[in-house]
């Protein structure tokens, strides 16, 4: 599709360009504990709310990607009684060198936990649900049928609930994401996660373009579904680089974009390159309003499903003012 492709000049252009500094920048340290910036400071767990939350998780065998992926802003979500369901197991197939979750060989399918997660979906009086799961290649429609299971599961138990689904790329299996796309959730989210030269050593299972065409098709498969990505800064981008990914999701119609932060989880993970002001974050939103997206999320404590209720009634509302 040639709106959604960029050449080897303009990539060679973007690369050159020098990267943000800050004297608070990390010195790639050993230790992913290094002394972050004044401006990140994460919530601490409060109330009972939290704890019910936790509860609730544990006595449905349930994951989340709020505790699996390490999450900065679990103690705020949680003392609010969201949560993001994490389907699929514990186990991703891939290794991508930001994440948290655990990489290996996964468990078989749990075929009632479409339900378990309906139901907490209930007992916790969702308005709005976010489902996303760890890659699993070694399925033959890499779980794009669990997935919609648990939408269709989520919608008999809480039918006035919105759903917002986080898909990994299904390796570009015939027939996955059309799978996902039938069962209409009100939200596609897949991200981007990083800039395309960044993705041999960020994101190596997966294909800059490969995620870029599955934006795409979720909006062609249903123009009124709200398609949304984001991606994290720190890694090693330049300002340009943001600019072009900026672009191309546009190009695929998506409507809303999240950038934050990017922290290191271990020492084995890939280092932060540096840490992005709250003065750049500002640049970095008004870059992307002015490329047309319907809603944008950018902050160093922003990430996919942080707040993300209130960002569908926000997308939802601009939709209608036109």
């Amino acid at each position: 599709m040639s709106n959604l492709e960029t050449t080897d000049a303009v990539r060679a252009s973007n690369d050159a360009v020098p990267r943000l500094r800050h004297p608070e920048k990390s010195k790639r340290a050993d230790s992913p504990f290094q002394r972050k910036p004044s401006w990140i400071r994460l919530k601490k767990p409060e109330g009972p709310a939290f704890y019910e939350t936790r509860r609730l998780m544990r006595e449905q065998q349930l994951s989340t990607v709020c505790e699996e992926a390490s999450c900065p802003n679990i103690g705020e979500c949680w003392s609010k009684r969201h949560a993001t369901f994490m389907i699929m197991g514990e186990i991703c197939t891939r290794g991508c060198s930001f994440c948290n979750v655990a990489t290996g060989r996964p468990d078989a399918l749990d075929m009632f936990e479409p339900g378990r997660v309906a139901h907490s979906v209930k007992q916790l009086g969702l308005r709005h649900v976010v489902i996303t799961s760890v890659d699993r290649d070694d399925l033959d429609d890499g779980g794009a049928e669990h997935m919609a299971q648990t939408i269709r599961a989520v919608r008999r138990q809480s039918p006035d609930t919105t759903i917002e689904v986080l898909t990994p790329d299904f390796r570009g299996k015939k027939g996955a994401e059309e799978i996902v796309f039938e069962a209409r959730p009100d939200v596609f989210n897949h991200n981007l996660e990083t800039v395309p030269h960044l993705y041999p050593s960020v994101r190596p299972g997966a294909r800059y373009y490969t995620s870029l065409r599955l934006l795409d098709d979720a909006k062609r498969a249903d123009p009124n579904v709200f398609t949304k990505s984001g991606v994290m800064v720190g890694l090693g981008e330049t300002m340009e680089d943001l600019r072009q990914v900026m672009d191309d999701l546009r190009a695929a119609e998506v409507d809303f974009l999240t950038v934050g932060q990017y922290l290191q989880p271990t020492p084995k993970h890939h280092p932060v390159d540096r840490f992005v002001t709250p003065e750049d974050f500002k640049k970095i939103e008004e870059l992307a309003r002015t490329k047309g997206f319907l809603g944008v999320s950018a902050s160093p404590l922003t990430r996919s499903s942080f707040h993300a209720d209130e960002d569908f009634a926000r997308l939802k509302k601009q939709r209608l003012s036109g």
